[in-house]
């Protein structure tokens, strides 16, 4: 695999790991009512899940067009 394809799907391997993360971390509610759960990382889960795919859809479409216009 090349370095630019392992690099490219690293943000979507750190979106996986936040959102896996925050399923195990779980949330709790302490006697006086108050919520406790490590909601930051499930927006920064899909920020990275989202950017992951982007980057390897345009990694991707640019090395078929390398492709493409070397034949």
């Amino acid at each position: 695999m090349k370095r630019k394809f392992v690099i490219a799907s690293i943000p979507l391997l750190l979106g996986v790991l936040c959102l896996a993360i925050y399923a195990m971390i779980g949330s709790s509610v302490d006697s006086d009512g108050t919520l406790h759960e490590p909601f930051f990382l499930i927006p920064i889960g899909y920020l990275f899940f989202f950017s992951g795919i982007i980057a390897m859809l345009y990694t991707g479409i640019t090395s078929t067009m390398k492709k493409i216009r070397q034949r």
